[in-house]
């Protein structure tokens, strides 16, 4: 199998001939303003690490960019968003940075693009304190905002699929942490738009990716999530506390992680034998059917882009 059958085969839980790699980084800033460096930045990790294939990362557009959400301090000024519309540079700008790459790749590997749930960019725009305000001065604002944003978001998927080649989304999914928000305030005020932006990219494509991010180590309250669908699943294995056998039955698909991604820990410090071993304990878990060998999250910069080769490198021998 090449890059692109493997990856093709896992996302539809097909068995394949190795389990597939891929870790991924956020794009330093200081390439942020230049699409070409912002490319080759990418293209340049994919190579050095030889992972099977491409998470690409919106950096530089995380942050909400709605006028009103600059300086908002009542949750009713939530009203004001109004939509960007699909040629804002906002949208368009994600577009071609994207095409770029998959220009670049050809039918090399599989790409998915990072994209994160309205809540999450609305919160990258004004920050969890005041978030946490005003959904909880007026929900049915936020709510809102929310809707507004995922017709956006959606816009955002349309392009990147058709018009950049992106093969799907790598839809990151926040704020699911169990001390932030009960079950039912999840399900009435944030699972309506995140489920908005997933279920239009499901329309579009079958090679779809959800992240159940615990960037905030905190664990997750994954029943939240129950009935979000994708072909596969990244998972939090050492802040939700769930290993790849368990993951593979609570999911019902295929799911890609295995490693911490948090500096220090073992893919940091441990020698080349030991990643090796590990690696070879995570396959003989996941299997060669509905296993991604991955972290929990992104990399951090610290670790450089040798370790990961020497995962990649490590699962050809098993």
């Amino acid at each position: 199998m090449n890059k692109r059958e493997r990856v093709t085969a896992a996302f539809r839980g097909q068995e394949t001939d190795r389990v597939p790699v891929c870790m991924w980084k956020h794009v330093p800033q200081k390439y942020w303003a230049d699409e070409e460096q912002f490319a080759e930045c990418q293209l340049s990790f994919y190579r050095e690490t030889d992972v099977d294939f491409m998470k690409l990362s919106g950096d530089g557009y995380f942050p909400w960019p709605a006028p009103a959400l600059e300086g908002i301090e009542k949750a009713e000024d939530l009203y004001r968003l109004e939509p960007l519309g699909s040629l804002h540079p906002h949208i368009r700008g994600q577009i071609r940075r994207a095409g770029k790459v998959v220009r670049t790749l050809g039918k090399e590997c599989v790409s998915l693009y990072l994209i994160f749930a309205p809540l999450s960019c609305i919160r990258l725009r004004i920050g969890y304190p005041m978030m946490m305000k005003l959904i909880r001065e007026n929900p049915e604002a936020m709510k809102y905002a929310c809707s507004v944003v995922a017709e956006d978001q959606k816009l955002l998927v349309k392009g990147i699929i058709e018009d950049a080649g992106v093969d799907g989304i790598f839809y990151s999914v926040q704020n699911g942490e169990e001390n932030r928000f009960t079950a039912e305030e999840y399900g009435e005020w944030v699972a309506p738009s995140d489920l908005a932006v997933l279920d239009y990219a499901n329309s579009l494509s079958d090679m779809n990716a959800i992240h159940f991010c615990a960037w905030e180590e905190i664990p997750n309250r994954l029943s939240v999530w129950k009935d979000y669908k994708a072909a596969v699943v990244s998972w939090s294995r050492y802040i939700d506390l769930m290993d790849i056998e368990k993951a593979k039955e609570h999911f019902g698909c295929t799911v890609w992680g295995g490693f911490d991604n948090r500096p220090g820990t073992f893919l940091y410090t441990a020698s080349r034998e030991e990643i090796e071993q590990e690696t070879a304990r995570l396959i003989s878990q996941g299997g060669k059917r509905g296993f991604i060998l991955g972290s929990d999250c992104s990399i951090h910069d610290e670790l450089s882009e040798e370790r990961i080769h020497w995962v990649t490198e490590a699962v050809k021998k098993v």
